[in-house]
């Protein structure tokens, strides 16, 4: 990876910069936001998740800017996101706002691609952290998702329609990305091989 981000033009920056920071402000949120959902305070689990959604874009856009763009951060930033995502879905799981299935195809499909990447460094042919647009699109619909679901939460709206398209839909680019990244896995594999 290291010799991936310095053909993209990644340098080797400190590795506490502002956008670093902002990034693990995102990650310590995460329980702050669990927490709020086990006690029952939705509207500061809907705020947090909100304002957390909105570091992701100023850390990006602060690296860019002042040019803090690092090794660490494209390490750091998709697992900030990842840790936010899952650990939201458990627990909507869990307190029966969205179904089961759906966490446990979020939670898998992370988990096939920490692994994917685990087993190609174990055969010491590492892959470069290229996300595919289906796995953008599928982001994008996780996070439209608990938002949605944290905001009816947190202002008692009915809208449960409406939240059941966005669970299949949900549910579909999840499955395809986790399919797109198998393919592309087994690819890699293979050209490497």
């Amino acid at each position: 990876m290291l010799a991936a981000n310095r053909r993209i033009g990644l340098k080797k920056a400190p590795l506490l910069t502002v956008a670093n920071f902002i990034t693990l402000f995102r990650i310590i949120l995460v329980p702050v936001i669990i927490w709020s959902l086990l006690t029952g305070a939705t509207a500061s689990a809907f705020a947090l998740f909100l304002v957390a959604g909105l570091s992701d874009a100023v850390d990006g856009a602060v690296a860019r800017t002042f040019n803090q763009q690092s090794e660490l951060g494209t390490v750091l930033d998709p697992i900030a996101d990842k840790v936010m995502l899952v650990s939201v879905f458990i627990m909507l799981a869990y307190l029966e706002q969205i179904p089961l299935w759906l966490a446990i195809l979020v939670v898998s499909r992370d988990l096939l691609i920490v692994a994917g990447f685990i087993v190609a460094f174990l055969l010491g042919r590492p892959a470069d952290v290229k996300p595919l647009w289906v796995s953008k699109a599928n982001t994008a619909a996780q996070i439209l998702l608990a938002l949605y679901v944290l905001a009816r939460l947190a202002f008692e709206l009915d809208g449960m329609q409406l939240q059941t398209y966005l669970e299949w839909g949900t549910g579909v680019l999840t499955g395809l990305s986790a399919i797109a990244y198998m393919v592309q896995g087994m690819r890699h594999l293979a050209v490497e091989a």
